[in-house]
């Protein structure tokens, strides 16, 4: 069951030494990006909260307009002289000769993965501490380590099955999220 679908594309068949990359369209794999983009807006009011106590607001402005300004230009540039998906690891690599930029490109995938891990394992433990708390939750859902553990392992199962499945979730919470966000949009302007 499990084993056989996360196993199936190493699985290929006599004679295929791989398969085709499959394309994505830009605004799916953008959904992956926005999870992560959505989940820092989540934590950030908080966190800014915490910091700058009623000019938090502000902070959180700051930062849309960095992201508009700054990291949405950056970018750009960025799939403009990478139009086949190196990014800028590729960029990075053709600065830098030989070992120096291979070594240079596995030190900052390095950090990129630390990053991943942390805020996947935020998130999930933010998630099944919302879940914990609520009062709909079962008894069997009480647990908050137990829940965490689990929400991880389904994660690591998408990544491990592929770059597709997880953009597939992406896609799904990135619509559930907006959808969410236009009700309470038009509940509020009509309230």
């Amino acid at each position: 069951g499990l084993t056989d679908w996360l196993l199936s594309d190493l699985r290929l068949p006599e004679g295929v030494q791989h398969r085709p990359e499959q394309r994505h369209a830009w605004w799916r794999v953008m959904c992956l990006t926005g999870v992560d983009y959505f989940s820092t807006l989540g934590y950030q009011p908080g966190i800014a909260f915490l910091a700058a106590g009623v000019l938090s607001p502000i902070a959180t402005l700051v930062l849309v307009l960095v992201t508009l300004l700054g990291a949405l230009p950056v970018y750009t540039r960025v799939a403009a002289a990478s139009p086949n998906g190196q990014g800028s690891l590729g960029m990075l690599e053709r600065l830098f000769p030989q070992w120096i930029g291979k070594t240079f490109i596995l030190i900052l995938l390095g950090f990129a993965t630390t990053d991943f891990v942390i805020t996947m394992t935020l998130s999930a433990a933010d998630a099944a501490a919302h879940v914990v708390h609520n009062p709909f939750t079962p008894d069997w859902m009480q647990s908050q380590m137990g829940l965490t553990l689990t929400l991880l392992a389904i994660l690591g199962a998408i990544f491990l099955k592929g770059f597709a499945e997880a953009i597939n979730v992406a896609v799904a919470l990135v619509g559930a999220y907006l959808a969410l966000n236009l009700v309470v949009t038009v509940v509020a302007v009509q309230a």
